[in-house]
């Protein structure tokens, strides 16, 4: 491999081309610190030439390709396996904004950007990009759009497909196919934007994209309602919905052991409700208005004391303050980091009908027990569009690791509940390494045949993220 190394070092510059354990360390470890895998060299190019340009020469000498961002994915879909035939083609230096056009809406980015330097300008611009993530001081749009990222707005504007219009993309072979229009109608053929979108970099790598935009919302008011169970959580997000449509812009469900395990974690943040008023679970929920502070006051007040009055909610407190709401919101965005400091957990990222949401958890929660007695089930996520953290942590007094020896039996159970209520094994993670036999399990014979051929068709030779997805 001493001639293709060379021939990147020609192309980057020895700078660009990290090849020491200690240079490649921070792109070899995954999110979660469970993997540590071993690559070939660590390849940064800092434009969509040069990308283009080592594509070539991996196809060339058949090395492997793992594409990635931020790394910041939970599935093991932007490191390499432990083979060191890989190279990591790393698109942090790829981070211009090029373009903002607030007429059509628009902004074209490079894939390196990362998702909070996007949301600022477009802000500067009076504009809103409305993916939101908890990662998003990390997590690079290329990541975002290869992953088809989900995050707290779906409800409102979609995930990361519906937040795009075009993509710039090299392929398997090392051709540049420029898709950056900016159209948001366009029937000349197959949609190839969207064959990238979600593919994790199985079948070429994302350089750049055209994102829509939106008008920056003049107000947005944050609400925190307790209540006793998920039906009424369901309940409680209809009548949101008939009372404020889209102006509903959050909706997130949380259990009592999430709120629990934060306060155990981060005792300094402020807890809404007095010690001893534990309710069974909470929506945090946020009305976005494009009129004005008192016109989302008054339709957020009208639909609680709906609520309040269908005893459908118990209790519910309002943020009067961006500091307020902010501080209600860092209650949904801890429950990930006190898992974290609590220990490890067996995570499950899934999607429901909303329908049967309530339905599932009442009837996968005892299963559970049943198979693992006590063990804790820490259940948060974006019930609005039907996507749960479904998270089974381990008994009180047991051992983290001894726990997860139980890990495919758990994810045996809850996966096939999953699928009998219609549902999916991954909502917005990808599916990456980690779930590549899962999939393998639960995806119809004809649909894994479809996306075999897609993929053959596309990387012939497979050096695109290999092991990844199929």
């Amino acid at each position: 491999m001493s001639a293709f190394l060379q021939q990147c070092r020609h192309l980057l510059g020895s700078d660009h081309v990290l090849e020491t354990a200690q240079d490649m360390a921070p792109y070899l470890n995954d999110w979660r610190g469970r993997h540590t895998g071993r690559a070939l060299a660590v390849l940064r190019p800092a434009s969509v030439e040069q990308v283009a340009a080592l594509v070539r020469a991996c196809a060339e000498h058949a090395v492997p390709i793992v594409p990635q961002g931020g790394n910041t994915g939970l599935v093991l879909g932007s490191v390499p396996d432990n083979s060191g035939r890989a190279v990591v083609l790393s698109l942090g230096r790829l981070k211009r904004i090029r373009k903002i056009d607030v007429a059509n809406r628009t902004m074209t980015v490079d894939a390196g950007c990362i998702l909070a330097e996007i949301q600022q300008a477009a802000a500067a611009e009076g504009c809103l990009f409305p993916l939101s993530l908890a990662s998003e001081g990390s997590c690079t749009i290329g990541g975002n759009l290869s992953s088809n990222a989900g995050g707290t707005a779906v409800l409102r504007y979609g995930n990361t497909r519906e937040l795009c219009l075009g993509l710039e993309v090299v392929t398997p072979q090392g051709d540049i196919w420029d898709g950056l229009r900016g159209l948001r109608k366009d029937n000349t053929g197959y949609d190839l934007r969207d064959l990238y979108i979600g593919a994790e970099g199985t079948l070429g790598i994302i350089t750049g994209a055209v994102l829509k935009l939106y008008p920056q919302p003049q107000a947005s008011i944050t609400a925190l309602a307790a209540m006793e169970s998920p039906e009424q959580a369901l309940k409680l997000l209809k009548l949101m919905q008939d009372y404020c449509g889209a102006s509903l812009t959050g909706f997130e469900l949380m259990s009592r052991i999430c709120l629990a395990l934060v306060a155990q974690q981060f005792p300094a943040l402020p807890q809404p409700f007095a010690a001893g008023h534990g309710h069974g679970q909470y929506v945090l929920l946020e009305l976005s208005s494009n009129e004005s502070e008192q016109h989302a006051v008054a339709l957020l007040e009208r639909a609680i004391g709906a609520a309040l009055d269908g005893t459908i909610i118990s209790d519910a407190v309002v943020a009067t303050s961006v500091a307020q709401s902010q501080s209600l919101w860092q209650l949904r965005e801890h429950i990930p980091l006190a898992q974290a400091k609590a220990g490890k957990n067996i995570k499950h990222d899934i999607s429901l009908p909303v329908s049967r949401i309530p339905e599932f958890i009442a009837t996968t929660a005892p299963l559970l027990e049943q198979a693992f007695p006590a063990c804790q089930l820490v259940c948060f996520g974006h019930l609005g569009d039907g996507n749960l953290h479904f998270n089974v942590a381990p008994p009180e007094g047991v051992g983290h690791e001894a726990f997860l020896a139980n890990q495919a039996a758990v994810n045996r159970l809850v996966h096939d509940s999953v699928q009998s209520f219609g549902g999916s094994i991954s909502a917005e993670h990808g599916i990456g390494a980690l779930k590549k036999d899962d999939l393998a399990h639960y995806k119809s014979p004809v649909e894994l045949a479809l996306m075999r051929s897609i993929k053959a068709a596309l990387d012939p030779q497979g050096i695109m993220n290999p092991g990844k997805i199929l």
